[in-house]
């Protein structure tokens, strides 16, 4: 492919662009090198904009402590809000707590509440740390960087490109609107199948989601 002056564009690239190839090797060895100890793991996701003391934070907390009572393993994204909630609760209740940090331009801070930690250049590296040593999905009310998570995680499902595990959504009457569109819009109009509604489950207690994340180990 040539560009206006008669030049291949790959001429134009630049000579240690291949050498990331290397970076992204390394991201992936560091990770499954961390967390193949970890599992069973569940992941849990949600907004970083939650505070310390609101209802989704505190029930973030209450959950990754009995998750580690039963002896599961965190993973969040490191981050604050929700992500701090569940590594807090899994950490003071002497549990496996699990932070993945984003290398952002606003510079994300790791929350205190980890004992395993990494660093993540690449988005995608990360996504697939996190549903490798997954064996369940929590999510609790967040934006954008949640729903696109959520949404990932059921493609996965959905095409059995990963494992079937409980995907489990905290808080009905947040993400009532959303099951109620998938279900009378997405379902109705054929975009997706009755068996594929069945994938997540929405609750809004902690000890009702540990109870189908230990019945699917069944």
């Amino acid at each position: 492919m040539k560009n206006k002056n008669n030049k291949y564009i790959i001429d134009q690239i630049s000579p240690h662009e291949s050498w990331r190839i290397f970076r992204i090797m390394a991201e992936f060895v560091d990770g499954i090198e961390s967390l193949s100890s970890l599992e069973p793991a569940v992941t849990i996701f949600g907004s970083a904009r939650s505070k310390p003391g609101d209802d989704y934070y505190l029930m973030a907390e209450e959950f990754a402590g009995l998750l580690a009572h039963e002896g599961y393993s965190v993973i969040t994204g490191g981050g604050a809000g929700i992500m701090e909630a569940a590594n807090k609760g899994a950490y003071e209740a002497g549990g496996q707590s699990a932070g993945l940090n984003i290398v952002l331009p606003f510079e994300q801070m790791l929350n205190p509440y980890t004992n395993v930690h990494l660093n993540f250049r690449y988005f995608f590296v990360r996504k697939v740390m996190f549903i490798k040593y997954a064996m369940s999905y929590a999510i609790f009310p967040g934006g954008f960087g949640t729903m696109d998570e959520l949404f990932e995680a059921l493609t996965l499902i959905q095409t059995d490109k990963t494992k079937p595990f409980p995907v489990i959504l905290f808080g009905k009457e947040y993400w009532q609107g959303l099951v109620d569109w998938i279900t009378n819009t997405m379902l109705k109009e054929g975009m997706i199948s009755p068996e594929d509604n069945a994938i997540f489950a929405l609750v809004d207690s902690p000890k009702d989601a540990v109870e189908i994340i230990k019945r699917s180990q069944v």
